[in-house]
């Protein structure tokens, strides 16, 4: 169904603890999955940073309501791009894994803005979390905080009401929950090697120095 202003408010005092339970950092043994199937992109294409010849590509599934993701684009994702993406050791592809409504709408928004702006937004997203994810009227709150990155409040509800979009993204979800294995957020491939868990730049430099 499409993420309406009513789905927004009947959820609301869920998705705090749907965020907090399903995108705890999960401990368990790497796995790989096939790197081929990984890097075929969904049906909206895949968001990609970095050189098409980086040597490790890093596939990360996060969600916009997350708190985990959100400290790992703030504490390691700067870093991670400085030092290796913009370098051209590291191929960065960013999927959509939305743990709830308002997720989802975040995702939709950032993919309904001119796409040269999809990552300045997710950043500034994740950098002001608390100011939209959660509140007891988050459709109000995102709405307020859309207008912010260039949404009017038409705008905003066009996005919303986009059911091809919201299937595009969910099905981009079920895939990687179903093919690869996504059960929390965020959760990183590094050359199709699986890793769960808001990864400190440290951990994730020695992952990436590994495969070079």
């Amino acid at each position: 169904m499409t993420v309406s202003r009513r789905t927004f408010l009947k959820t609301s005092a869920a998705m705090t603890a749907a965020a907090g339970l399903v995108g705890a950092p999960a401990l368990a043994f790497a796995e790989s999955v096939d790197i081929d199937e990984l890097l075929t992109p969904g049906p909206l294409g895949d968001k990609v940073l970095g050189s098409e010849d980086a040597p490790v590509t890093i596939v990360e599934y996060a969600s916009m309501t997350c708190g985990h993701c959100a400290n790992f684009h703030k504490r390691t994702y700067p870093e991670l791009k400085k030092q290796y993406i913009e370098t051209g050791k590291v191929k960065f592809i960013f999927r959509e894994f939305p743990l709830d409504p308002v997720a989802a709408a975040a995702f939709m928004l950032a993919r309904s803005a001119p796409a040269d702006k999809y990552f300045d937004i997710i950043d500034t997203m994740f950098e002001n979390q608390s100011t939209w994810a959660f509140s007891d009227n988050p459709y109000s709150s995102l709405l307020n905080f859309s207008k912010q990155i260039g949404f009017t409040q038409e705008s905003f509800e066009e996005a919303l009401k986009n059911q091809k979009l919201l299937d595009a993204i969910n099905a981009v979800r079920e895939r990687g929950s179903n093919e690869f294995k996504v059960g929390s957020t965020p959760t990183f491939f590094v050359n199709g090697e699986k890793h769960a868990g808001a990864l400190p730049f440290d951990q994730m430099s020695e992952l990436i120095d590994a495969e070079l």
